[in-house]
């Protein structure tokens, strides 16, 4: 029996199974993860929805920013290929006449703080160059629009627009030949259009040429604008992930009942996660496609795009779709190594040492380090920037304020004793599980926290960007300027303006050159000065002036510049005559009156100094000056009902071509403000994402208190009670968040300022964002009550 036995024990061996490879069991624990993502009945498949949605509103705008490049090239392609070609680097050259060229002059104006850009047109010959978009040259007295103001124009209550551009709509421009869909453009034709009166001669369309490049502090708040931006969502998909695991870990505990061990229970979960996110790819997908056909008609911002125009960059979309489910799976196997799970449904977390506060401040402390050793940027010197070591300072800093919170929140709630029920069942809520809370709230504090120090790196460099004009808008609020200056257009112009409704005052005058007659050699500048011409009232405007009749004329001298002074009396020698006129016409020869006095000059109110010889009305004839330009600059009563529309229809009605201005102390770079509003159309839309990620979360901690709230309920709690605990439980992760984001931002605000070289201007411009944080919790606590109420039913007690 023994020999027996020995025999055949080696084929009982052979006989027993192998067990599986590693990798086979990784892939069977991942399977049966899925299928418990994707079979688990309705709480299931609640909580893999959820998980869904939540990462596919972060991969849809991670979908979005990927496109930006991609959006603002197709932009800039379309401006350049619209902008006139260029035949030299003179701005302003005229083009050789052909049967291809056109006369234009820009006819743009404003709208009820809208800008419409416009060009007259006049062909030379039978093929003219037509802009981008537009199919048919526009006739005399017609004009092809964009969509956008075709339908301004059409809509009730614009009848002042209408006035302004009445001529008859032939066609609407090409989507090729606009930036944006909401964009306000036309090209309108006019068959009076000359050299004379305004307009300038092109070959065609199409400038090849580079556009500017950014300055260094540019190119650093075009990072940051990009980390601030990006980073709450990346944390708001790392939170999504999480969504179910009080549940999940409940479920977990079962199996390890039945003999799984701990590193099942992870790959199983990892499964989970990785279904959960790999439909949220797919929906981010379906949100981004579905999204991008309504952007043409969503503006944030005076902000819209083409659909066409958003596309994603491959290699950026490739990333997205590889990091989203890798990092689902790193988030959830991290988070687990945080949590017991035992047999018979024991789910005991971890913490009994609580969470350690040191390597949650090494983050900051590493990403301000970076920061600094970057260097300072000048603002001067276009020096090469490496904006990688910027956008990892910036985002050490970043994920660190976010790795805090949860500590601070743990810290502080642990210490929470007494007060009202509400307040009770909020905080020992918080002190029994604070995680899913801090979590919730980390993209708050991120995105503050960010925005903080853009603000102050905003105020720093607002000096840079901002030029003083010297404009007095208190003496005149809007300026015009033509060059039809032509028999009794001179006069009339300034009276028409006077006369139209809300104008109070009309600095109106009639400006051209008069200098020396003489011989000159080629390299000779002739002695040459201005010569203005108006009324007394006009020129005591410009001129320190006292007594005035018709007919006066002055020698006026710029305060304190003795060398001008002495060049203006070397043209201007009283009783000797002078020659008028430039822009190679005739010149007329005009006699400066012997007994003209001679003053000191003023700044108009556009902030120039006048200067050379002014005369009234009465003692020269404006309409015959050659290469003259009629200026009015206008003060109105702003009392009046659309006065600056009313204004502008009389510049429009006076001349179409008519250069017609807003005065402004202060103008802004174009450069920068693009980067600002950037910043305002990017920032409103991940503080909705925020909003719909706490409110997604909420919704998912009262669902997996849905058995809890009904017992309370049965038992006599109130609903108010319980609606003033879920607010308090929103409120408290919300406002340490707050302190974080506030420390946080002004310490990297500081940072960032330092390194462009300046000073912090305003230590508490960290007040609005955090009353819009703050606003944030009203919001998703109103919404959230609606599930609560209905979670609160007894039916809520049923239990299978």
């Amino acid at each position: 029996m023994t020999l027996l036995h020995s025999r055949h024990a080696p084929a009982a061996e052979e006989d027993r199974p192998k067990p599986p490879a590693r990798g086979a069991t990784t892939l069977r624990d991942l399977g049966l993860g899925i299928r418990f993502a994707a079979a688990g009945g309705r709480e299931g498949w609640i909580r893999t929805l959820l998980t869904a949605v939540g990462v596919g509103l972060g991969v849809a705008l991670l979908l979005l920013a990927s496109s930006v490049p991609h959006m603002l090239d197709q932009r800039n392609g379309r401006d350049q290929a619209r902008k006139e070609a260029r035949i030299s680097d003179m701005p302003g050259a005229n083009a050789p006449k052909s049967d291809t060229s056109v006369v234009v002059a820009d006819s743009g104006t404003e709208y009820h703080s809208q800008s419409v850009a416009g060009y007259l047109v006049r062909a030379d010959g039978t093929a003219p160059a037509r802009p981008p978009g537009v199919d048919r040259f526009p006739g005399a007295d017609e004009m092809v629009v964009s969509p956008a103001l075709k339908e301004l124009l059409a809509a009730p209550g614009n009848e002042l627009l209408r006035e302004r551009l009445p001529y008859e709509i032939t066609g609407t421009i090409g989507d090729i030949g606009l930036r944006s869909p909401n964009e306000l453009r036309y090209y309108a034709g006019n068959d009076t259009l000359t050299l004379a009166s305004g307009g300038h001669r092109i070959a065609g369309y199409g400038d090849t040429r580079e556009a500017a490049p950014l300055s260094p502090l540019l190119v650093m708040l075009t990072v940051m604008v990009c980390v601030v931006l990006l980073v709450p969502v990346a944390i708001f998909i790392a939170t999504a992930v999480r969504f179910g695991g009080e549940r999940r870990d409940r479920r977990l505990a079962a199996l390890r009942l039945v003999g799984a061990d701990i590193r099942t229970t992870r790959r199983i979960a990892a499964g989970e996660a990785l279904f959960g996110a790999v439909l949220g790819l797919l929906a981010g997908l379906v949100f981004f496609v579905v999204g991008r056909q309504f952007a043409g008609s969503v503006e944030i911002w005076d902000v819209t795009a083409f659909p066409a125009d958003l596309v994603p960059d491959p290699l950026l979309a490739a990333l997205i779709t590889v990091a989203v489910p890798l990092t689902a799976v790193l988030v959830t196997l991290v988070a687990m190594r945080s949590v017991a799970i035992e047999p018979l449904g024991v789910v005991r977390r971890g913490r009994d040492r609580g969470r350690r506060l040191w390597w949650r401040l090494l983050m900051p402390v590493a990403g301000l380090v970076v920061l600094a050793s970057t260097g300072r940027v000048s603002t001067y010197e276009y020096a090469p920037l490496n904006p990688y070591f910027i956008a990892t300072g910036a985002v050490l800093v970043l994920v660190g304020l976010a790795l805090l919170l949860p500590w601070l929140v743990e810290a502080c709630v642990s210490r929470l004793r007494g007060g009202p029920v509400p307040w009770q069942l909020a905080t020992r809520r918080l002190q029994l599980s604070s995680g899913a809370a801090s979590r919730a709230v980390s993209g708050v504090t991120v995105a503050v926290a960010g925005a903080v120090a853009l603000q102050m790196m905003f105020a720093a460099m607002n000096a840079d960007f901002n030029r003083m004009t010297g404009q007095d808008p208190t003496r005149a609020q809007f300026a015009g300027y033509s060059e039809n200056v032509t028999g009794e257009a001179a006069t009339s112009a300034i009276a028409q303006f006077r006369a139209t409704k809300g104008v109070e005052a009309v600095i109106g005058s009639v400006e051209a050159y008069a200098s020396k007659p003489g011989v000159y050699a080629d390299d000779d500048i002739p002695p040459t000065t201005s010569l203005t011409v108006g009324t007394c009232a006009t020129l005591r405007e410009l001129a320190r002036i006292g007594a005035c009749q018709d007919g006066d004329t002055f020698v006026v001298h710029p305060p304190g510049d003795r060398e001008m002074s002495d060049w203006i009396d070397e043209t201007a020698r009283k009783g000797k005559v002078v020659e008028i006129g430039s822009g190679g016409g005739k010149p007329v020869r005009w006699t400066l009156p012997a007994g003209s006095p001679t003053v000191q000059g003023r700044t108009d109110p556009m902030g120039d100094p006048h200067y050379g010889i002014m005369a009234t009305t009465g003692a020269i004839d404006a309409g015959t000056l050659p290469g003259a330009q009629i200026t009015a600059q206008i003060r109105v009563d702003r009392s009046v009902p659309d006065v600056a529309e009313h204004v502008r229809n009389t510049a429009a009605r006076i001349d179409p071509a008519m250069r017609f201005v807003t005065l402004d102390s202060v103008e802004r770079d174009r450069q920068y403000e693009s980067i600002q509003t950037g910043l305002k159309v990017g920032a409103t839309v991940v503080l909705l994402l925020i909003a719909a990620s706490m409110l997604v979360s909420q919704l998912e901690q009262l669902r997996e208190r849905k058995r809890l709230l009904s017992v309370l309920v049965a038992f006599g709690t109130r609903r108010t009670t319980l609606s003033w605990s879920v607010l308090w439980q929103t409120a408290i992760p919300v406002v340490l968040g707050l302190v974080v984001a506030v420390a946080g931002g002004l310490g990297l605000g500081a940072t960032l300022t330092w390194m462009i070289e300046k000073s912090v201007s305003d230590w508490w411009l960290f007040l609005p964002l955090t009353g819009a944080g703050a606003g944030l919790i009203l919001l998703v606590t109103a919404l959230s009550l609606p599930s609560l109420w209905r979670l609160m039913r007894p039916d809520g007690l049923r239990t299978e």
